[in-house]
């Protein structure tokens, strides 16, 4: 049963670049920008680069950095990097430093290194009694693999095992889906995983221009239907069953046209450019988190082709849901929670698949409109809010 507690002192350990735009950055600043709402003080630990928040939103979290010591290093999109050794490493200097002059209640830890991180920290200051709450989202071995930086072999197997050991640090352990949270409790000793779902701020919808003066802002293309992805760029998000799926959409329904807005662009750009899609397909780099709820206004279809290889929730799917936009994606458990009849499942995580859900979809208004509505009721279950009060929760025990 939740119940409010006191007023703590919560230091987030962010081994990113944090802030960009994309899912995990969005998890980490809506979980502090709600958690700050309830009237927790909040500190977030990250890298030298990223942008700073209060540019974009109204907060007193306070976004502390590591020095810029590896001045070359700007990458902000996911995906594993050597050079993040010396980054970390750099963190953990930078998290005891404020973890020893501020003296947090809790340590709210994200992804594997974070967790890592914050059980150095307070193993070291034991004495301070800090709490390690771990927040992971998804599977760093699958995640590695997914990148391409893992092959089958010794090393995966190191990894593999590290992950596990990691997997059993903190007080408590937090995942963004129950597929990972069964993962997860396969083999950590006390069993105490909760999955807290991502969430949506709806507040980003509103005051916004109509769906009809929104597609003339954008030029999107009169009298077509737009399906849009709006997310990284990179394989493990299933980048790749969405572009070999357009031609399949296209050669059946010329009247859909693709927007596909993120980073990074190269990949995109040259699929669409050897398959002669520009005009079919536009392609929007970089798009801010802010004005993401601009374009899915804009929209009539929501795409997500991330399957379930590394146990990450899909967190555009409420980004598509708070818009009021019918899903096209696979039929995943973490999928069906998030949309209920909503969505448009394609049952094998296969281009073909994925492209006949997005026809099924285009082929009917109705059941466009239909699934629409149903999404802008679904989503006020899914706010920030309830997740910051379930973490609140877990803070309390």
């Amino acid at each position: 049963m939740y119940t409010r507690g006191y007023m703590k002192k919560i230091l987030v350990i962010a081994p990113t670049p944090f802030f960009a735009d994309r899912g995990t950055h969005i998890r980490i600043l809506e979980e502090a920008l709600a958690l700050e709402k309830l009237g927790h003080q909040v500190t977030i630990a990250t890298y030298h680069i990223g942008s700073e928040i209060d540019s974009s939103v109204e907060t007193k979290i306070s976004v502390r950095r590591i020095r810029r010591l590896l001045f070359w290093y700007k990458k902000l999109e996911a995906g594993p990097d050597w050079q993040k050794i010396f980054l970390d490493l750099m963190l953990i200097r930078k998290v005891f430093n404020i973890a020893r002059t501020e003296k947090p209640d809790i340590i709210h830890a994200h992804l594997h290194e974070g967790v890592l991180i914050g059980w150095i920290v307070k193993s070291c200051l034991f004495w301070r009694k800090m709490k390690l709450v771990s927040d992971f989202h998804g599977s760093l071995t699958k995640e590695m693999v997914s990148h391409s930086y893992l092959q089958a072999g010794m090393l995966k197997k190191i990894f593999s095992l590290i992950e596990k050991i990691i997997d059993n640090l903190g007080d408590a352990a937090i995942t963004s889906s129950d597929e990972n949270t069964q993962e997860i409790i396969d083999f950590r000793k006390d069993k105490n995983v909760v999955t807290v779902l991502d969430g949506a701020n709806q507040d980003h919808h509103k005051n916004l221009p109509s769906k009809e003066n929104l597609k003339r802002e954008f030029e999107f293309p009169s009298g077509k239907i737009i399906v849009t992805y709006a997310g990284a760029m990179v394989m493990n998000k299933g980048i790749t069953y969405l572009l070999e799926a357009i031609p399949l959409v296209l050669a059946k329904n010329k009247d859909i046209f693709f927007v596909i807005a993120g980073f990074p662009v190269e990949g995109v750009s040259q699929f669409v450019a050897e398959n002669n899609l520009a005009s079919d397909v536009r392609v929007v780099s970089p798009l801010s988190y802010f004005e993401m709820p601009k374009i899915l206004l804009a929209s009539d279809i929501g795409v997500d082709p991330k399957d379930s290889s590394i146990r990450q929730a899909s967190g555009k799917i409420l980004q598509y849901m708070a818009a009021g936009l019918p899903v096209a994606c696979f039929d995943r458990h973490n999928n069906r929670t998030y949309l209920g009849q909503g969505g448009e499942f394609s049952k094998q995580a296969c281009a073909q698949g994925l492209a006949q859900a997005i026809l099924s979809l285009a082929a009917s208004q109705d059941k466009m409109r239909e699934k629409g509505e149903i999404n802008k009721v679904r989503i006020k279950d899914f706010s920030w809010e309830i997740s910051a009060k379930k973490i609140e929760a877990i803070y309390n025990q």
